[in-house]
């Protein structure tokens, strides 16, 4: 693991525990975040559901699908959007950057009639 990364312990809503690779976080000084100490390894036991931190990924999706097909004179016959997701101890699930840029890859498709 690298040292930019730790590992992060997130519930699912049946219970289930799941650790997850995320990035340090910069200062845990939240009461729904607790610093443990596992085998000379940081985890990071958070009271966040892998649920509740997806919960806004939908509404993202729907925002910039939304706009595109705002935007266009010709409404395209389907459209695709992909990003990719990191999940953070602090503020649930973040959009992923590549290269200090944040990157969303669109597809957009006409169909002849």
């Amino acid at each position: 693991m690298e040292n930019d990364r730790v590992l992060a312990e997130f519930s699912l809503e049946d219970g289930t525990t799941v650790r997850v690779e995320v990035p340090q976080p910069l200062e845990v000084d939240s009461s729904a975040v607790q610093e443990v100490s596992i085998m000379d390894e940081t985890l990071y036991k958070t009271e966040k559901t892998i649920e509740s931190a997806l919960v806004k990924v939908p509404k993202i999706a729907t925002a910039v699908i939304s706009s595109l097909k705002a935007g266009l004179t010709t409404p395209a016959d389907e459209v695709e959007i992909k990003f990719g997701l990191d999940l953070s101890v602090e503020s649930g699930v973040i959009i992923s950057t590549v290269g200090g840029k944040v990157n969303f890859e669109v597809t957009l498709k006409w169909h002849g009639k």
